[in-house]
């Protein structure tokens, strides 16, 4: 129900029931208004004000409807009995007849449905659907007898008599039906307090506390209506007066107890200086928890992320501990961790924990407001663990790097000073020099290629399409290199050159190694605010689910973190499919595409280049 809506119908409907109780009151003793009268209608009122309260600020709980409901017919009981009081026989007498029937609605609902769908607007277990519809059958009962009773039952207020009566055999039967009616309701009360009691002693502390509450009130409430008929009967006014008023004020002031005493709608009570105020939806929104600590995350490295996040989630259902766990088993935990989780949602790669609540039960409420938080923490889980695997992919490639150094050119370089230190020696001659420069060329050659392998420089200097050519020149196996115009004459942040020529070089390196290719197609294009490579090779395949990635999970962790994405297909058989993109801004330039096409059949291996132009 919207928000606005809401805010219109709880008061049009609390409104209407205060209407009626004053309207009642007013009828009943006349102007002046008797004291005792106006305590006894303040009572009342307390109904439809507890109503409205509830109702206003959580629209989806059905107690505050419920509420409202109950007041209603008391309003219109109310109204009812002081029209009978002063009007006669005619169409005051209808209304007047009609609307004090729903007295007995009234009872049943405070008797019945108001203890029994405490606090949170649900029946307590699924056994209740069937007692809850006997409860509502009874209830109709006990109003179609009131409303369809002798004259005799009006009597004592009314001398017009029930319009509504049908006289003969039916009013005995209306009355049999609303005596029995009135005492169903009862026995069900009886049996919706015996339920409350055996909830309290099966429920946790927290549970049972606001429990309380409601068997006190239901017991006050049936206990007063059992005296106000008793000493109405002996005609002590004062004690029946006593106890209506118990009736009408017990239900309302163990409500009001047991929601702010236990914030079991958010709602407390508080005291600045002299003040006393009440303070609504004290739990925070989902939207405002984000705003709240939004500028802290932005800066904030992925582990803190979910530490702040923790601390949201723990402040926002007012738990005792909240902890994020991830895949690998790490934990992140606001607060101190003293038990089992009452609450536990997935979250992306993890899920969120949560331990008891500082006062009240974990309620449906809590549970949705922990799975709006979900979605925020599941990213942040994602960047976390993805963080990581950026980390260790640039540790295993510092490893990889001091290897080649080490194993390589680091060697070479010792070889050739000793060699150096031979020449000095012994005075080396024309052959000895010439096999020193031969050794430092290679070392230099080496050292450019490993270079290369860190950041090529026709990266650097041509641009993505210009190293994609030069990487795929060397290759072994034909290969072609399709690119839009536009590419070679743009350049993109280094970080996404970086990425996607990478991904390039390693799809194309496990299309050698692993797929026995003999044909090799590398596509660029830019389009869709998308920069995207595809390669393809005609070789054996794989299952991509029993062998992953083949070296290429790292960069797909690296084109995560720039927004895009990277997607693997292949088949036994079907060769393979690699493709990779990252977001990058629209390029409205020409869409004219060059194939280069590199074949490598001379027997010294050299590369021949042809170049063709398609429109």
């Amino acid at each position: 129900m919207a928000s606005t809506r809401a805010r219109l119908l709880s008061g049009a409907a609390a409104g209407a029931a205060s209407a009626g109780i004053v309207a009642g009151a007013v009828m009943e003793t006349g102007l002046p208004v008797p004291f005792t009268q106006w305590v006894f209608t303040a009572a009342c009122l307390s109904l439809p004000a507890l109503g409205l309260l509830i109702a206003r600020r959580r629209p989806d709980n059905v107690y505050g409807w419920l509420l409202l409901a109950t007041a209603g017919c008391l309003g219109l009981g109310a109204s009812g009995y002081g029209l009978l009081l002063h009007g006669g026989p005619g169409p005051a007498a209808v209304a007047g007849v009609l609307m004090l029937s729903f007295f007995p609605v009234f009872y049943g609902l405070s008797w019945v449905f108001i203890p029994l769908l405490f606090p949170g607007g649900r029946l307590p277990s699924p056994r209740w659907r069937a007692g809850s519809r006997i409860a509502a059958a009874v209830i109709a009962l006990y109003w179609l007898g009131i409303l369809l009773s002798p004259d005799e039952i009006y009597a004592s207020f009314f001398s017009g008599g029930n319009p509504f009566n049908l006289g003969g055999t039916a009013d005995l039967v209306a009355g049999v039906a609303g005596g029995l009616g009135q005492l169903a309701t009862f026995l069900a009360a009886l049996a919706v307090l015996a339920s409350l009691v055996l909830r309290c002693l099966r429920s946790p502390a927290a549970e049972r506390r606001p429990l309380r509450w409601m068997i006190a009130g239901t017991v006050a409430n049936l206990g007063g209506y059992v005296l106000t008929g008793v000493f109405a009967e002996k005609g002590q006014e004062a004690a029946g007066w006593f106890g209506a008023l118990t009736i009408m004020a017990a239900m309302p002031a163990v409500i009001a107890a047991a929601v702010f005493r236990h914030n079991l709608l958010d709602v407390r009570v508080g005291i600045r200086g002299s003040r006393l105020f009440l303070v609504f939806d004290l739990r925070p929104t989902v939207d405002e928890l984000l705003t709240e600590i939004g500028p802290g995350l932005e800066d904030a490295d992925p582990v803190e992320q979910l530490e702040r996040l923790a601390g949201a989630v723990r402040a926002g259902l007012e738990v005792r501990w909240a902890a994020v766990a991830l895949a690998d088993g790490t934990r992140v935990v606001a607060g101190e961790e003293d038990g089992e989780a009452v609450l536990t949602v997935p979250a992306g790669l993890g899920h969120i924990a949560c331990g008891p609540k500082t006062a009240g039960p974990v309620t449906a409420e809590d549970r949705r407001l922990l799975e709006a938080l979900a979605v925020p923490v599941g990213l942040a889980i994602r960047s976390a663990a993805l963080a990581a695997r950026l980390v260790d992919a640039e540790e295993a490639g510092r490893r990889r790097i001091e290897r080649d150094i080490h194993d390589g050119a680091q060697q070479q370089l010792v070889a050739l000073i000793a060699g150096l230190e031979l020449a000095r020696a012994t005075g080396g001659g024309p052959e000895l020099l010439a096999l020193l420069r031969e050794q430092a060329r290679q070392a230099l050659a080496d050292l450019r290629e490993l270079a290369a392998g860190i950041h090529p420089s026709a990266l650097s200097q041509g641009g993505l399409a210009e190293a994609v050519e030069e990487r795929c020149s060397r290759l072994p196996v034909a290969t072609t290199v399709t690119a839009a115009p536009g590419l070679r004459a743009r350049r993109f942040p280094d970080q996404v050159e970086g990425a996607m020529y990478f991904t390039v070089s390693e799809a194309v390196a496990n299309a050698l190694k692993h797929a026995a290719a003999t044909r090799i197609e590398v596509r660029l294009a830019h389009a869709g605010g998308r920069l995207q490579a595809v390669v393809a090779d005609d070789g054996k395949g794989f299952d991509p689910a029993a062998t992953g990635r083949r070296g290429l999970g790292p960069l797909a962790d690296r084109l995560r973190a720039l927004g895009g994405n990277l997607e693997v297909s292949s088949a036994p058989g079907e060769g393979t499919r690699v493709r990779a993109w990252v977001p990058v801004p629209i390029d409205h330039g020409s869409v004219r595409q060059i194939v280069l096409r590199f074949s490598h059949d001379d027997s010294d291996g050299a590369a021949r280049r042809e170049d063709a132009q398609r429109a």
